[in-house]
């Protein structure tokens, strides 16, 4: 049995069309299509867009966007925002409106990473490119006019995982100082064999656990079976204490509910901050692939109102 979706969402889900399997071969075919252009977003907002190159962890080129107020003069806070894609698709424009709400809310500069995917890349890599672009902004935020006090990092499903292993990877090497992690159904645990995973295992679907699993074998490449770093799989994270403040959130109707929810009962567990929200009705991504659902706009507000307070902010500042 699967819990029943929210009656809105499951009425927009009908008008859209769901991939049947994930495999090499479909994802050629989606790829190009796992992400919007980025210009109607910016379209009517005052916002400055910055676009460069920096060397990645090997010196590959890691791209960089960096969207900044224009009328901007105080030190802001900042949204380091890895995005979406099962870690195989997607791009630095995926899910972007979701920190650009946070740029009109608080004033936020916001940098989004173009970390390498897999199958291409894998073990570390991914993640390596996400902490490597963290350090750099923490280097040059005077430049880039941020806070280095109020450095969030956020991402959503794969982001959201990557998110949580940069997190870890900063309190083990002692920086960059993260103000806070928002981890949107984050993708977390490799070994894919919660109740809720098994829950969503076969048939067409937004994610299922069998194209988890696809997700997680191209990740792993030849470590499949073996060893696996807990910064690639931070489920796998022994000790959850030092983190910094965490919000997490997923829907009853998605395969990550159950290791979303164990993540923040395992930070509480270690004398940590966390918030979570289990969202009833709520399916794999119901808020970026359908913002204006009542359900979407609740889950929004909420994880905003949470930023807000933790950053000290409930306005845009200048």
């Amino acid at each position: 049995m699967r819990p029943d979706l929210d009656p809105e969402l499951a009425a927009l889900l009908a008008g859209m069309p769901l991939v049947p399997r994930l495999d090499a071969g479909m994802l050629a075919q989606i790829r190009p299509f796992a992400s919007a252009p980025i210009e109607p977003l910016l379209d009517g907002r005052a916002v400055e867009r910055r676009e460069l190159t920096i060397p990645g962890p090997d010196g590959a080129a890691l791209p960089l966007t960096i969207l900044r107020p224009a009328d901007r003069t105080a030190a802001a806070p900042c949204v380091y925002w890895i995005h979406g894609g099962g870690m195989v698709m997607g791009d630095r424009y995926s899910q972007i409106d979701i920190p650009l709400e946070w740029l009109d809310r608080f004033g936020a500069v916001v940098v989004s990473v173009d970390y390498r995917l897999a199958p291409e890349s894998s073990g570390t890599a991914l993640v390596d490119d996400c902490y490597r672009g963290l350090t750099w902004v923490a280097e040059h935020a005077g430049e880039l006019g941020i806070d280095p006090a109020r450095l969030v990092v956020a991402g959503a499903s794969a982001g959201g995982g990557l998110a949580a292993g940069v997190a870890l990877m900063a309190r083990d090497r002692g920086g960059p100082a993260i103000a806070a992690q928002v981890l949107i159904g984050p993708m977390l645990d490799h070994r894919n064999d919660t109740v809720s995973s098994r829950q969503f295992s076969g048939g067409p679907g937004v994610w299922t656990r069998d194209m988890n699993e696809f997700g997680w074998r191209s990740v792993l490449g030849e470590r499949a079976g073996g060893p696996v770093s807990p910064y690639v799989s931070p489920a796998l994270a022994d000790d959850l204490s030092g983190l910094p403040p965490t919000y997490v959130d997923a829907g009853s109707a998605e395969v990550f509910r159950d290791e979303d929810a164990g993540y923040a009962a395992r930070i509480w567990a270690a004398g940590g901050r966390a918030e979570l929200h289990v969202w009833a009705g709520g399916f794999h991504g119901f808020d970026a692939l359908f913002p204006q659902a009542s359900l979407s706009v609740a889950a929004r507000r909420t994880r905003t109102d949470w930023l807000a307070r933790l950053l000290g902010t409930t306005t845009k500042e200048n």
